[in-house]
């Protein structure tokens, strides 16, 4: 997407929002790969589906910054909650005050550890997941997701068009891009499951678990 069409998209959509738009700036400047971030367009559209889907338990897989979260959380009804996991815990120093300094504090639960080991642990069958973490384990986030998610819930996954890569012959050598054209044909072939890609930003999938 060239950046006027960019532009064009961002006027005549849903703003921001001050907090969210402190958050990314802070993500770009203080972190590496600030780009990781959701942001504006994919954040209010994380929020929509939120709102289409009524979810009360999602849970997410790479909370990085805390914005996706965040944005997820503001489309929940009343008593609905968000399990977001990050395995690396130096991001938790950065994390954990954006989140517990947002407006939607209460419907976050942040969780440091591995989402494939400690998700199911909760013991709680979520309506939707989104996974944004390690592509080297999108498959085995995604096996994890289908056990814990309800039939005829919803599975997002980031970046599955990963900056075109997908496209690239012969077949890339390093193991990110690898994890998601293994996570790509995988899913494109997995009875389980409906599922589409929409091209906006990096890549979103959004697959149905089949009742």
């Amino acid at each position: 997407m060239d950046a006027e069409l960019e532009s064009y998209l961002l006027s005549h959509i849903d703003p921001e929002g001050d907090y969210l738009y402190r958050l990314y700036r802070a993500t770009n400047v203080h972190l590496l790969r600030g780009r990781m971030a959701s942001g504006h367009l994919q954040g209010r559209l994380l929020k929509m589906l939120v709102h289409m889907i009524r979810p009360m338990n999602i849970l997410e897989v790479g909370t990085f910054s805390g914005y996706s979260a965040i944005c997820m959380a503001e489309g929940l009804e009343e008593g609905g909650r968000v399990y977001t996991f990050e395995i690396n815990d130096e991001m938790e120093d950065f994390t954990r005050p954006w989140i517990e300094g947002s407006p939607v504090a209460d419907k976050i639960e942040f969780i440091i550890g591995d989402a494939i080991t400690e998700a199911p642990k909760l013991g709680i069958i979520f309506d939707m997941a989104f996974i944004d973490g390690d592509k080297r384990t999108y498959m085995e986030s995604y096996e994890m997701a289908l056990s814990v998610v309800r039939p005829g819930g919803f599975i997002l996954a980031d970046n599955t068009l990963w900056d075109g890569h997908v496209l690239e012959t012969p077949r890339a050598a390093d193991r990110q891009t690898q994890g998601i054209e293994d996570f790509n044909d995988y899913v494109a072939r997995d009875e389980r499951v409906e599922r589409v890609i929409l091209p906006m930003r990096d890549g979103l999938t959004l697959i149905r678990k089949r009742c």
